[in-house]
């Protein structure tokens, strides 16, 4: 959001607060799936299912030390661009966000199908890891590793910002969101044994899916998130290729 300079007032302020805090809750309607942004105002809000995917870079810290400015601008550039192209490919996409190195994306799945294309997603995301490491090996950078999470639940979605000030965003909330999330900051992490799984899948999102993508994935307990399901899945046809033109 790009900022436009207003003068502040904490009398406004003190009053749009109370204005927002008096709001009726029945204007917080629970759906089956998460509307429209367009549907949106200041005052309204939808508590929809959905699924939410997270992937984060582990270690990330460690780049600054490791590379120049204009290489870690191109590191990540490359890594944002690609990631954010494959995370969008979902026909049922709702919304994707960059927050530092993390990027992440809501998706509208009231079917069990949405899921399973949502975990297929995460498999391309997997792989691209793959084509993205070999063109940063042709260039002398080090492998990046990542985490990707993903989950199913309700998710409330409202519009938030200054109201006049055209500074505003879609906000998504709840333990969907949330779970999302840590599962993304506790996979692809060598603890344990088995974390070093670059998916984690929460328990509900698992118990959503086919047989056949139950299957791909391995249970887990994870003294944090509990049960979860994990696995290294790839694009079987998109791993052949890179392994042809990386």
């Amino acid at each position: 959001m790009d900022g436009n300079y207003k003068s502040y007032s904490w009398t406004s302020s003190a009053k749009r607060i109370t204005e927002i805090l008096d709001q009726p809750a029945g204007q917080f309607e629970e759906t089956d799936d998460l509307p429209s942004r367009d549907k949106l105002t200041y005052t309204n809000g939808f508590y929809g299912r959905c699924t939410a995917l997270f992937i984060d870079i582990r270690s990330s810290s460690k780049l600054p030390t490791k590379h120049k400015r204009p290489t870690l601008a191109k590191i990540y550039r490359a890594f944002i661009s690609e990631m954010v192209a494959a995370l969008n490919s979902h026909p049922k996409i709702r919304e994707v966000n960059i927050v530092g190195d993390c990027v992440w994306a809501v998706y509208n799945t009231p079917f069990r199908s949405d899921i399973d294309e949502v975990f297929s997603t995460a498999a391309t995301a997997n792989t691209l890891l793959k084509l993205l490491n070999a063109r940063y090996q042709k260039r002398g950078i080090d492998p990046l590793k990542i985490g990707i999470g993903i989950d199913w639940g309700r998710a409330l979605m409202i519009k938030a910002g200054y109201n006049g000030s055209g500074i505003n965003d879609v906000i998504y909330m709840g333990d969907v969101v949330n779970r999302a999330a840590h599962l993304a900051h506790q996979a692809g992490r060598d603890q344990w044994g088995y974390s070093s799984d670059a998916i984690w899948v929460g328990d509900a999102a698992w118990s959503n899916m086919n047989e056949h993508n139950k299957g791909l994935l391995t249970r887990k307990y994870d003294n944090e998130l509990g049960e979860v399901y994990t696995g290294n899945i790839v694009n079987t046809q998109m791993d052949a290729w890179v392994e042809e033109n990386g």
